[in-house]
């Protein structure tokens, strides 16, 4: 018997993706925005971002599993070092996500799951998405959507889940819930978007073209799946679209020559934002100030190798993940080389 059954269903049935689709999260733009704005400024200013961050974040007391289950850090050439970020999103922060940042289980899923993987070299990032229904191995729990190991044990499980699949130690957690985003958009007064197909969802009406969508607009945006035939798959389209609408309008010269407003931007993320006890002031000053070249289009994002959509052997449809492929994306995390994993899949912004 596999442990998801005891959890609600909450996927349908889904064409195949494209191999080499690019998806990445929403929810990664409330912490990575803090981090590339801030390379952006001045070294003061710097300081009182990192500071604002620090103060209104909380702190997730137990986020990694034991240190004996955890891969090492791998030796790299240059002798400088990656930074893996697991990012996590919420749809919630009530009393089970809070038990889930303990280490605890709940019933809480994780909607949105990312692997952050900034290079040693700082001159890119990369965003490997983990589609919410792959169905991988959770330790001490068999088989089971990679979103249920929340539920079973918490943000630790989630890490030890991942660091497993790819083999890569996590050295950074956050957590964002999506309340954060939609005050975002709103402190940057909207963001424009070229709607690709028309919909209506939850009393909103979306026009097919260009938009500018306030905070309430765009979370109904990024995530509405019922409205599409292909349901989940033109979800993470339309958020892919307003990620790069938002991250561009972070790095207009409008808004970086604007302190006001990246403060207002800061302000309103933080207090939704939880990370673990080592991503501090410090620890997010100097990755600013090692990432302030870094502008979106050396920001890339793609899923984890997947082979679409299958059944589970108690009924239940999964995304069936791709080992071989996965394979070679562990090779090019450890050896620091997934630019040139993308290259050679062709997988490009």
């Amino acid at each position: 018997m596999h442990n998801d059954e005891m959890l609600p269903e909450a996927t349908q049935e889904e064409p195949a993706p494209r191999k080499k689709s690019h998806v990445a999260r929403n929810v990664l733009l409330g912490f990575l925005a803090v981090v590339l704005v801030a390379g952006a400024v001045s070294g003061f200013y710097l300081y009182n971002l990192a500071n604002s961050f620090n103060t209104k974040t909380q702190k997730i007391e137990h986020a990694f599993p034991e240190e004996s289950t955890r891969p090492t850090k791998p030796a790299l050439p240059n002798g400088g070092e990656a930074t893996n970020i697991l990012v996590l999103g919420s749809d919630s922060r009530s009393a089970t996500v809070d038990t889930a940042k303990e280490g605890a289980p709940s019933d809480q899923r994780s909607d949105s799951m990312m692997l952050v993987h900034i290079p040693a070299d700082r001159k890119n990032i990369f965003i490997t998405s983990i589609m919410r229904d792959t169905w991988v191995d959770i330790p001490g729990h068999g088989s089971a959507k990679i979103n249920a190991a929340m539920a079973f044990g918490g943000i630790p499980l989630v890490v030890q889940t991942v660091e497993g699949i790819l083999d890569t130690r996590i050295d950074h957690v956050a957590v964002i819930d999506f309340e954060g985003f939609k005050s975002m958009t709103d402190a940057l007064g909207g963001v424009e978007v070229n709607v690709p197909i028309a919909f209506s969802a939850r009393d909103f009406d979306f026009a097919k073209g260009k938009q500018v969508l306030s905070g309430d607009k765009a979370l109904v945006f990024v995530r509405e799946r019922y409205a599409f035939p292909d349901g989940d798959y033109q979800r993470v389209k339309n958020q892919q679209l307003f990620l790069k609408a938002l991250l561009g309008k972070f790095l207009t010269t409008e808004t970086l020559t604007d302190p006001g407003k990246i403060s207002a931007v800061v302000d309103e993320v933080s207090p939704y934002v939880s990370v673990d006890q080592t991503l501090d002031a410090v620890a997010v000053g100097q990755l600013a100030l090692e990432l302030r070249n870094v502008r979106s289009g050396d920001v890339q994002s793609f899923t984890l190798p997947n082979s679409g959509t299958g059944w589970s052997a108690d009924g239940q449809s999964i995304v069936v993940a791709d080992q071989a492929a996965i394979d070679a994306l562990k090779r090019a995390l450890k050896e620091d080389k997934v630019g040139d994993y993308l290259k050679a899949e062709g997988i490009a912004n």
